[in-house]
């Protein structure tokens, strides 16, 4: 799907807040969703090697769970029945289960049992008293306290049946569903394979780190920070390196990613200037989605296809590069990569800055979620949200999100956040 691009009456810069060229972050979404195709071809894996990857069938249980009716606690095993409700209780204990060694006698009314965390709970006994609400001289249990029957037991079966979907198609498998999975004896699983990205910068001033620089030059900083956001995400990198502002060599390492690799990333190129060659190239040899998006920072994004290659043209800015990244092109690639989860849940909380924003686009602001001396959640600014500092980047750990009609937000106000790094307690 090709969108209208043509400049109208004027070209708005990166620094308006209204642009009517660019689209909507959701209608972006939508445009993209729409032409990205799921990576189709699975491998069988060692679940040892499973970590991060996505699930390309549903894992059956192949045992119940629990497979037998255990207990939930240290604690006494016994009749509910024979328990008073107006007095402690006394019981005779006759014998101990442990976990891997189940009681083997009868238990009779007035009897109890010692029974352990884990252990098969015996046919006759239909309640597990917790330790700590129990007196022991010699042989003799006293319970204290009020009860209720069936309580501390784990019935058979109730986690799973035989036969049950324990994870489902399109799961990232993380270290607790890799647990379940070795739970039920299953040393193997069916993925989806790995996407393949392949990734360039542009740019006669970018250098590589350790040559020289010369004036006007700075060290090509995006493509480690996008190289490193796609191993996070589990996807297998070409790095195509920095090309030359020359349409021919930018022409060259397109038609070379065309149809080898799943995805395709660049950044820079991508806005109005005379030697901004990426999307004059992809126009030529696939097809632009659309290159403007009403968002700050990253304006400038080329979104299209060349052949069956996913193609994503950043901005050359450093906090712009990985803001569209995490916004716009990581939930596409989940989606490719057969994901069930695409997006990241957001929160509210309240803002500890006021926050600077004008009415037009979607502001993605760097933010730190604190504790306050309430130990409540809240949020604050990491301060100038330029989108060169990649400082602002660095320092935080959510993004807080403005929608277009918000204008300034007083210190106070609730905010939307997206967490993009660990935060305790959320």
């Amino acid at each position: 799907m090709n969108q209208d691009i043509s400049p109208g009456n004027r070209n708005a810069s990166c620094q308006d807040d209204f642009d009517p060229n660019s689209i909507s972050v959701n209608e972006a979404h939508r445009l993209i969703s729409a032409i990205v195709s799921t990576v189709i071809e699975t491998e069988t894996i060692k679940i040892r090697h499973a970590l991060n990857r996505t699930l390309a069938s549903d894992v059956l249980s192949t045992v119940n769970v629990p497979p037998q009716t255990n207990s939930a606690m240290d604690g006494y095993g016994l009749k509910f029945d024979d328990l008073d409700a107006k007095k402690p209780s006394q019981l005779k204990i006759i014998g101990v289960a442990y976990a891997g060694k189940p009681f083997e006698g009868e238990i009779s009314s007035g009897e109890c049992i010692r029974i352990m965390t884990g252990a098969v709970v015996p046919e006759s006994i239909d309640t597990v008293v917790m330790q700590e609400h129990t007196e022991v001289s010699s042989d003799i249990l006293t319970i204290l306290g009020h009860h209720n029957k069936g309580q501390n037991i784990r019935l058979y079966g109730e986690d799973l049946r035989i036969g049950e979907a324990a994870l489902t198609k399109g799961t990232l498998l993380k270290p607790t569903d890799i647990g379940i999975i070795a739970s039920l004896g299953i040393g193997s699983i069916q993925v989806y394979r790995r996407a393949k990205a392949a990734v360039f910068s542009t740019g006669d001033e970018l250098k590589n780190i350790g040559e020289t620089l010369e004036k006007g030059q700075i060290y090509d900083s995006n493509r480690y920070t996008l190289i490193n956001l796609l191993e996070n995400l589990g996807i297998e990198i070409t790095d195509m390196g920095i090309l030359r502002d020359d349409p021919d060599v930018i022409q060259k390492a397109f038609l070379t990613a065309k149809n080898s690799y799943d995805i395709l990333i660049t950044s820079g190129g991508v806005s109005v200037g005379d030697a901004d060659y990426v999307k004059q190239t992809l126009d030529s040899l696939g097809e632009v989605s659309f290159w403007k998006i009403a968002m700050k920072p990253g304006r400038p994004l080329a979104v299209g296809k060349i052949g069956n290659t996913l193609f994503f043209g950043l901005p050359g800015n450093p906090v712009s590069t990985t803001v569209t990244f995490y916004q716009i092109v990581q939930p596409a690639l989940r989606q490719l990569m057969g994901q069930n989860e695409t997006s990241v849940p957001t929160l509210r909380m309240k803002s500890h800055s006021k926050l600077k924003k004008r009415p037009g686009r979607v502001e993605f602001q760097r933010g730190i979620v604190t504790q306050d001396e309430n130990g409540e959640y809240c949020v604050k600014s990491t301060g100038n949200q330029g989108s060169h500092v990649l400082s602002s980047m660095n320092d935080a750990n959510c993004f807080i999100i403005l929608d277009e009609d918000c204008g300034n937000v007083e210190e106070g106000s609730y905010v939307e956040i997206q967490p993009f790094r660990g935060i305790i307690g959320l």
